[in-house]
């Protein structure tokens, strides 16, 4: 077995049960996910679906007008699979009128642009259904900084933190995720053929299994070239956990003047009771 093998049925059991006590401590029974298409945004919008009802969840589909096709099909497959209300919000016309101004933007600007847009439409929409938004980014991107701070880093609660991305398919095809979503390259679907494998430069599996021993069990770089990995790659894994860190810290850092700062003294558990 795997170091990353799940316990599948454990673990829905456990996210589906987090997302529905979470979303109570604060008043909340439906839940808006925003649906790519992609492994990550269909996972989530199951376990909420088997969290909430059907009814209670709000999938959000918002694409640009370079989105693939078949990235809205999978998302509408899915949605439609589940029962979930379903939202097309094209993110074009916004988009376009930004960088009018801005004509010589690169692709990071706009992919980041475009993650920031969805978040909104997500946080106005969640308004207007009256629930709250559900994250779907997973552990591999947070620890990789393979995210969009703000954008799809967002979220009022996130079932998917805590999951590598390789136990995101296997516990989407131990709930019945389309084989279609299960098996396709992922990809943010942020222009014509790009995909995250291609951007990162390794393959999902290798890089999991690295960040499983570096940080699940705390080795060092070096501890793991023995094992089979590159140092190169060992390398260059490392300096992305060590240079995203500032991702990873919610809220930014405070300068401390007060008896309590918000980050360092006022620290209250999310499950204090009244």
């Amino acid at each position: 077995m795997s170091e990353l093998s799940l316990d599948c049925k454990l673990a829905a059991h456990v996210l589906e049960h987090f997302i529905r006590q979470e979303l109570a401590k604060f008043g909340f029974t439906k839940g808006v996910v925003g649906m790519s298409g992609g492994i990550d945004s269909t996972l989530s919008a199951y376990l909420a679906a088997h969290a909430l009802g059907a009814e209670n969840v709000l999938g959000v589909i918002m694409p640009y007008n370079t989105s693939s096709p078949e990235s809205e099909a999978d998302a509408r497959l899915a949605g439609e699979a589940l029962g979930v209300q379903l939202l097309k919000v094209e993110i074009t016309p916004q988009i376009d009128a930004y960088f009018e101004r801005f004509p010589d933007a690169d692709q990071m600007r706009r992919a980041n642009k475009m993650a920031r847009e969805r978040m909104t439409i997500l946080y106005d929409q969640s308004v207007l259904f009256g629930g709250l938004v559900i994250g779907t980014s997973n552990k591999t991107e947070a620890l990789l900084g393979y995210t969009t701070l703000w954008g799809d880093m967002a979220s009022a609660v996130n079932p998917l933190g805590d999951l590598y991305k390789t136990q995101v398919r296997e516990l989407g095809a131990f709930l019945g995720v389309p084989e279609n979503i299960l098996s396709k390259a992922p990809s943010a679907d942020l222009w014509p053929g790009q995909t995250d494998e291609g951007e990162l430069g390794f393959s999902y599996a290798e890089v999991d299994r690295a960040l499983y021993w570096l940080i699940d069990r705390r080795c060092r770089p070096e501890d793991l070239i023995q094992d089979g990995f590159s140092e190169d790659f060992l390398e260059k894994v490392w300096k992305l956990i060590r240079l995203s860190q500032y991702k990873r810290r919610l809220p930014p850092p405070v300068a401390k003047l007060s008896r309590r700062s918000l980050d360092r003294d006022f620290r209250y558990p999310r499950d204090w009771e009244e």
